[in-house]
């Protein structure tokens, strides 16, 4: 009995049919092993991280200086500054223009190379009472190489720049910028010019990738501490940053937080649509899996600053050449609205650095991506310098808006550690050892609210404009003791003072996340959904490294 040929293409869908369930199941089993294999070498490959250092220098240090350097007609090369050439050009600009720069190392990399920062302002040596701090980061990863002499040129920049530009005196005049060419100099004296992709130099001398060593909101990180990370959490923890970026390769973006996300979500019609009809080179089927695997977890994360993130995000994307025209840049790959994006919905991962600084210490971190290259050949350097120039400088100037201003007692004294937030805002903020807080806002009504242990809380009211920023300040009143803490009841019945002040100050304290203390994968977490988000944040790692 002959077999017709529609009797073949039905034994063949009932195969397929069949087959369907089971090569979904090895799929799953395959990302799972994928993603333990992912864990187990981040773990074997690491050793532990030397301590930070006990005695942090956050001003300037006279053991860099050196009168021999002085050199008013030098020039910064558009070429690519090896970590001797850098620290060369660092600490000769410290000479020549002592009044308006102050080198100082937050740490030393796993390989003993020193963590240069150098302060830009017309106060180098010392914090002026309630001027902000701003901070640029570059070459986090040792082979994306552009920022890192894109911070070169703004050194130079805003010094050669301070007597005869208005806008670059009005900045450093009332802004303390601290600039950290490399955050990785181990992985970039392995990592090659030229190579637009790849993993060479990406990661610290120990294998460890930087941008997912931090403290992580949604998920537990438990990557071993690396000395560069370490010097950063120090560095942060010690002066208050406001603002902050920190610079990238390889896409033409300005990223926001959250990076990571405590939900997971699957576009099935997405996903099936690139399953079936991602066509290759030759015409045959071809998945990409880096869209599939993004499918699990691309959806937005939005912090309580959505609005202030996406502001900042576009002030410097519209001051760039070009990134806010959001062209891929290559075709077929993603392209970004205005040139911005929040980091969940592009990829998400676990323990990068934007995040940490917002949730643990109140500061506004983008992440920008400069250049589709990781690390360009250096002639096309001018026209890098070109395009970012202008936004480099007006995104530090985002420090100047929304509200500031100084917590004290009674007495005038001022209130350190105060915690502040914004009323429906509730990632939240401290003061400084003098009182000191600022937030970025946009223009409008707002609501603030203050609490310190052993003072009575604050709320005011008041209003941002767009012209300056406000200036409010805020006295706090001492606490009465707790009713149930005075001697007037009979002993027996009297609660110990102590834990009924700690109750008192419970009920008072208010409700945020953030701070120093704040708490690992705090963040509500639901089943399969954390699960996935793991896998997904391990597969994007990989494919991040190759473009």
């Amino acid at each position: 009995m002959e077999t017709s040929n529609e009797d073949v293409e039905d034994d063949k869908r009932r195969w397929w049919c069949t087959m369907k369930p089971a090569m979904w199941y090895l799929i799953m089993i395959v990302v799972g092993f994928f993603y333990v294999y992912l864990t187990a070498v981040q773990y074997i490959r690491g050793q532990e991280a030397n301590q930070p250092p006990t005695s942090y220098q956050p001003h300037y240090d006279p053991q860099y200086y050196d009168e021999n350097l002085i050199s008013s007609s030098n020039t910064l090369d558009f070429e690519y500054h090896n970590y001797a050439k850098m620290t060369d050009f660092v600490r000769s600009m410290s000479a020549t223009y002592p009044n308006l720069t102050a080198l100082y190392s937050i740490g030393k990399s796993v390989q003993g190379r020193e963590l240069w920062v150098m302060v830009v302002s017309a106060s180098p040596y010392e914090h002026i009472v309630g001027q902000p701090n701003v901070k640029y980061v570059a070459n986090m990863h040792g082979n994306e190489a552009v920022g890192r002499e894109m911070l070169l040129h703004l050194i130079e920049y805003l010094t050669k720049s301070y007597t005869t530009d208005d806008y670059v005196r009005w900045l450093l005049d009332n802004t303390r910028i601290h600039i950290m060419p490399s955050m990785n100099p181990d992985g970039f004296e392995v990592a090659k010019e030229g190579v637009c992709r790849g993993g060479q130099g990406r990661y610290n001398a120990r294998g460890f990738d930087l941008n997912r060593n931090f403290p992580d909101y949604f998920k537990q990180n438990n990557k071993r501490n690396q000395a560069e990370t370490e010097a950063v959490k120090q560095w942060v923890s010690k002066i208050q940053f406001v603002l902050s970026a920190n610079l990238h390769g390889g896409a033409l973006v300005a990223s926001y937080p959250f990076d990571n996300s405590p939900n997971t979500t699957l576009d099935w019609s997405q996903l099936l649509h690139i399953l079936n009809t991602t066509q290759g080179k030759d015409g045959r089927e071809e998945v990409d899996y880096r869209s599939v695997f993004q499918q699990f977890t691309s959806t937005p994360s939005l912090t309580p600053d959505e609005d202030v993130f996406r502001h900042i995000a576009g002030v410097y994307s519209f001051n760039h050449a070009s990134m806010h025209l959001g062209l891929p840049c290559k075709p077929g790959a993603h392209s970004f609205s205005n040139g911005t994006t929040n980091g969940a919905a592009w990829y998400p991962l676990t323990g990068g650095m934007q995040d940490y600084n917002y949730v643990w210490h109140g500061c506004m971190d983008v992440t920008i991506e400069l250049s589709c290259c990781k690390y360009p050949t250096a002639d096309q350097l001018p026209k890098f310098w070109a395009d970012n120039k202008k936004a480099l400088v007006r995104y530090l100037a985002e420090v100047h808006r929304g509200v500031r201003g100084f917590v004290k007692d009674e007495q005038g004294r001022p209130v350190e550690g105060a915690s502040i937030k914004i009323r429906g805002r509730d990632v939240g903020f401290q003061t400084t050892k003098y009182g000191e807080y600022w937030r970025v806002l946009l223009p409008g009504r707002y609501t603030i609210e203050v609490y310190a242990g052993g003072f009575d809380p604050r709320e005011e009211d008041f209003t941002v404009v767009e012209t300056n920023p406000t200036l409010l300040n805020l006295t706090l009143y001492r606490a009465a003791p707790p009713p149930d803490a005075l001697p007037s009841r009979p002993q027996q019945e009297q609660q110990p003072q102590s834990a009924a002040g700690d109750r008192h100050e419970a009920q008072r304290r208010p409700s945020y996340v953030g701070g120093p203390n704040q708490q690992q994968g705090a963040a509500p977490q639901s089943g399969i959904s954390g699960f996935l988000s793991s896998i997904s944040s391990q597969i994007s790692n990989v494919f991040s490294i190759f473009g």
